[in-house]
């Protein structure tokens, strides 16, 4: 058993030793050459995709990185599976789009939004996944 001085000794050591570790790993997580996130490729076209995104609320439904409902398909590589030209057919669709027994909005997006969109969906789908090259929930498999 320890007495109360060792006590103390030990909770302190141990706390700057925990903070130590935090700091180190903030510090190593922060630098540059970690970053994965594809910055550096945002453009006003992205930023649009993203707006869009948010606007017609895509993730009460559609999942992103993990992140989002899982109504319909998990969409991070969704270019890399169906491509660009599935994708904006998708969007401009002035049917509402119901593969699977699920309808999505017709959004009818002119070709500006759409390629915003498309350049969004292609910056998502470069993020470095650390080797989880596809997130998808069992309840929103595209096929």
């Amino acid at each position: 058993m320890l007495s109360k001085s060792q006590a103390r000794a030990f909770f302190l050591g141990g706390t700057a030793v925990t903070f130590l570790a935090f700091i180190g790993l903030t510090v190593f997580s922060m630098s540059p050459r970690n970053d994965q996130t594809n910055h550096d490729k945002i453009d006003a076209q992205v930023v649009r995709g993203k707006h869009l995104w948010e606007t017609n609320n895509c993730m009460g439904c559609h999942t992103i990185l993990g992140e989002g409902g899982y109504y319909a398909p998990e969409l991070t590589k969704v270019i890399e599976r169906k491509g660009e030209e599935y994708v904006k057919i998708v969007l401009q669709s002035p049917e509402p789009w119901g593969p699977n027994g699920r309808k999505m909005v017709k959004y009818q997006m002119n070709d500006e939004d759409a390629a915003a969109m498309i350049a969004y969906f292609k910056w998502i789908g470069e993020i470095d996944l650390n080797g989880f090259e596809r997130i998808v929930s069992p309840l929103a498999k595209d096929k």
